[in-house]
């Protein structure tokens, strides 16, 4: 274990995402920093230790050094990634995003000004997507994403827990039986010692984020609180109402049980939720949907859906149909006349599992306490 906290990728890289984590190196007698990658750190008022040791092979990312340090450094053989400019986030950043990060503002400004906001309104302007300087910072945002987002992983197996991923439409509004359902099994997940996982968006995904949030919360507490919700049903008007009504329960109920929500940027239009504890926002859809699948080592359970959920049903069954056979995680689809008439997902799933590893992994429930019963069993 590094002094940032997090697992060394390999013998010869020392991520060190911390201030502290580099102190405590300096301390110990470190004499050089070859394969040190320091990510986003303030290291004014270092420049002594910085001069001590053998700079060779080490890389700074968007960190910020005293007056003639970071020429110093590149003399002596570290390589230094500048901050970047014109871009609205930090493309080393070491964490994963917090709702009240992006959210920044929300009750007294509209959405529009919100970091989140102003994050996609960078990333649709006319020839963005095609611009150099927006694509490496993109990419490195996404890849330090990565990085934060696999020692949250890694600590929460390491604490014995597993990840069961909720995926679901996000038509679910607020207010209706859907919505109460996934809340549901958000709590249900959460109080059996399980951390949720979900797209990070509105709908199914905001009521299971929500429902894992609040899950040590009274019953009775929980219910009004899914009334309360209801007065503002959706993310349409008005993102605005809409995530204040969110951050108001946040803000009175401090401290509520962490799960993931996985947004994208690429779908801009859709909110991130506020009831995810830690959010890993990419750019990059298809790298979301691949890493929200394989991080869910305790099995996916997908919520009636549409088009989105479907494909993330048959990606989930791609990697399970050639996976091998302790690579395998539950699937867990709910509703039978949503999956066996109105979107026919079941029969197909159960044709492509016949007389294969997987077929004793996936199951078609009518409700959400049928879900995790399969999954404890």
């Amino acid at each position: 274990m590094n002094p940032s906290g997090s697992l060394n990728p390999s013998p010869r890289t020392l991520e060190v995402e911390s201030l502290s984590g580099f102190d405590r190196l300096v301390s110990d007698g470190a004499k050089t920093m070859h394969g040190w990658h320091a990510q986003s750190l303030d290291l004014r008022g270092r420049a002594a230790a910085l001069a001590a040791m053998d700079a060779e092979g080490a890389v700074f990312l968007g960190c910020t050094f005293d007056p003639g340090v970071e020429e110093a450094l590149r003399r002596r053989g570290a390589l230094i990634f500048p901050k970047l400019t014109g871009v609205p986030f930090d493309a080393y950043r070491s964490e994963l995003y917090t709702p009240q990060e992006l959210y920044a503002g929300i009750q007294d400004t509209p959405y529009e000004e919100t970091p989140d906001a102003l994050v996609y309104q960078w990333s649709i302007r006319p020839g963005q997507r095609h611009r150099l300087d927006a694509t490496l910072a993109a990419a490195l945002h996404d890849h330090a994403i990565g990085d934060a987002l696999d020692e949250l992983v890694r600590s929460t197996r390491d604490g014995g827990s597993t990840i069961v991923g909720v995926m679901g439409g996000h038509a679910a509004q607020r207010g209706t039986a859907g919505f109460a359902d996934a809340a549901a099994l958000g709590r249900l997940l959460a109080r059996s010692g399980r951390m949720v996982a979900t797209g990070g968006g509105p709908g199914a995904m905001e009521a299971a984020n929500l429902g894992a949030y609040l899950s040590e919360a009274p019953d009775e507490e929980f219910r009004a609180v899914l009334a309360e919700l209801a007065s503002v049903p959706g993310f349409r008007p008005s993102v605005s109402s809409w995530a204040r009504a969110a951050a108001a329960v946040v803000e009175r109920y401090p401290g509520g049980t962490a799960s993931v929500g996985i947004p994208t940027w690429f779908y801009g239009h859709e909110p991130p939720n506020y009831f995810a504890t830690r959010i890993a926002k990419y750019f990059a859809n298809a790298v979301r949907e691949a890493i929200l699948l394989e991080l869910c080592n305790g099995g996916i359970v997908f919520l009636p859906g549409a088009a989105g959920t479907v494909q993330e049903i048959f990606q989930d069954a791609c990697e399970n149909y050639y996976g091998a056979p302790e690579t395998l995680t539950p699937m867990v689809l709910v509703g039978r006349d949503h999956w066996e008439r109105r979107y026919p997902t079941w029969p197909m799933l159960r044709s492509l599992a016949a007389g294969r590893a997987m077929e004793e992994r996936i199951f078609l429930v009518d409700a959400v306490d049928e879900a995790l019963a399969v999954l404890e069993s």
